[in-house]
């Protein structure tokens, strides 16, 4: 089975004590959410199969998805830190502005799976 394993070096998601997962910090203009240059701005904690990988790969747009209309309905407020969380495809995606205004960030994990505590 491939893995992917983190770098102990960088955390850009609101937590790294859940493995595996990926934390990233989406940029914010409006209701809109962008991801382009994603990978300086994301890591890796744990290990993810491969199969996780392809799920994570094919939902993660339908997350930006719902956090945009999160934005919209005011679940998601750039003014505040309120946490928004969303189940799709076997895995979990909790996000929250921390009310930085111009930034999302998110963990995403396996929702099916116990979540592992880092101590």
């Amino acid at each position: 089975m491939e893995k992917n394993t983190t770098s102990d070096q960088c955390w850009w998601g609101l937590r790294d004590d859940i493995t595996p997962s990926f934390g990233a910090r989406l940029v914010q203009q409006g209701y809109r959410l962008h991801y382009l240059y994603l990978s300086d701005r994301a890591c890796f904690n744990g290990e993810f199969t491969r199969g996780q990988l392809q799920a994570l790969n094919r939902t993660f747009p339908r997350f930006v998805k719902k956090m945009e209309a999160a934005l919209k309905s005011g679940q998601l407020d750039p003014r505040q830190a309120k946490r928004f969380s969303v189940s799709l495809n076997g895995l979990t995606c909790d996000a929250d502005t921390n009310g930085s205004y111009d930034y999302v960030y998110i963990t995403i994990y396996p929702s099916s799976q116990t979540k592992t505590l880092l101590l």
